[in-house]
């Protein structure tokens, strides 16, 4: 009579070889969140592009369904027009374009637009067939649902940030532009720190002071990243071009910095505060990373984490050396664009690094993200 159980090799071969663990769909779950993150990254390049050619505020209208299709007509593009003469951006920057003109305008927003929609739909379809066939685990189900819900949140942001140039402004407000901006690469890394979840292994001992390094890399990188977006919505970039001094100095006068009342509106408000704390953030984000990976060197820390710091401390010199060459060049958009890619590159190499501290289940628990059976249902 034989048993019904499986044999002790057969389970044994099953907790310990990865693709058994980790299921058929993994290498296709895996592929479906590249494909993802990279359409975000595209994304966040073509909001630059959008940002630089002030063509943001060019669509008045959000319609979510129907606002797929551009105008078809010369009738449809003159509304569309007549819609964007209406407001203040148009009166006070642009009166006189002409039609052709606002067409350049109106492609670029409509671009913007149309790949957030795409974004939207290669997200949720293969996730819901994941679902269905019961491919995804338990925590990683919590995770996908997490990043949706904060896609969806996304487009609503991005109206927001819209609609604060529409009435009272010429351009959109910077606060409003920087939430969406950091959002979007929350977004991101969400999705880059689940595929590196997505392979388990065994936690690195290293000491206390490289984990807590590693994590305010992380989060120092998306302050900049925050301050980056305040530069872009006020236009600082345009001002202050001189580098290394600013306004004449390294360190500006207290009263050109802190005039506006009260003071905390400085940071976000003044061109010549907010420039400079773009610019001494990047300083305190290359002296921490050169210490973090001079520390990993020290300390022994494995062929992959020394690489790692030493791979994100070379995007850092790359990304501060591009942001003083757009910024002296007085922001021309192939210098802007590559200084806002290479800051898609630091944060990714930032969330791996973080990765490579935190302690995961070794790959023969048998405890994947993925399901290791794909089962309908």
């Amino acid at each position: 009579m034989q048993s019904s159980a499986p044999s002790g090799r057969a389970k044994m071969g099953f907790m310990t070889t990865g693709s058994a663990q980790q299921g058929p769909y993994h290498g296709a779950v895996k592929g479906w969140l590249t494909v993802v993150a990279a359409l975000i990254a595209i994304m966040v390049l073509v909001g630059g592009a959008t940002r630089l050619t002030e063509s943001g505020l060019s669509i008045v209208e959000w319609k979510p369904v129907t606002g797929t299709l551009p105008p078809l007509s010369e009738a449809q593009w003159l509304q569309a027009f007549e819609g964007y003469k209406a407001i203040p951006q148009y009166r006070e920057l642009n009166a006189g374009m002409s039609l052709a003109e606002f067409k350049t305008i109106f492609w670029w927003e409509w671009g913007h637009r149309l790949l957030g929609r795409v974004i939207g739909a290669v997200y949720l379809l293969p996730f819901l067939f994941f679902l269905w066939r019961g491919a995804l685990s338990a925590e990683l189900k919590t995770r996908l649902w997490v990043i949706f819900a904060l896609g969806a949140l996304q487009g609503a942001v991005g109206w927001w940030m819209v609609a604060s140039g529409l009435t009272q402004r010429t351009e959109v407000s910077q606060y409003r532009l920087a939430t969406h901006l950091t959002l979007a690469l929350i977004i991101f890394a969400s999705i880059v720190w689940t595929l590196r979840r997505m392979e388990p292994h065994p936690p690195i001992a290293v000491p206390g002071r490289l984990k807590f390094t590693g994590v305010a890399l992380l989060g120092l990188t998306f302050v900049q990243l925050y301050f980056g977006a305040l530069v872009a919505g006020l236009r600082a970039g345009r001002v202050y071009n001189t580098w290394p001094e600013i306004d004449g100095a390294f360190i500006p006068s207290a009263a050109r910095l802190w005039f506006e009342q009260p003071w905390w509106r400085n940071l976000f408000d003044n061109t010549l505060t907010v420039q400079f704390e773009h610019r001494m953030t990047a300083y305190a984000l290359l002296i921490l990373a050169v210490f973090h990976a001079a520390d990993a060197m020290r300390s022994r820390a494995g062929k992959a984490f020394v690489g790692g710091a030493w791979a994100l401390v070379a995007a850092i010199i790359l990304q501060a050396a591009l942001g003083i060459l757009t910024l002296l060049h007085q922001v021309p958009i192939d210098l802007a664009l590559a200084h806002q890619a290479v800051a898609i590159v630091v944060l990714t190499l930032a969330v791996l690094q973080t990765d490579r501290l935190i302690a995961r289940r070794p790959a023969h628990d048998g405890q994947g993200l993925v399901a290791p059976l794909g089962q309908p249902g």
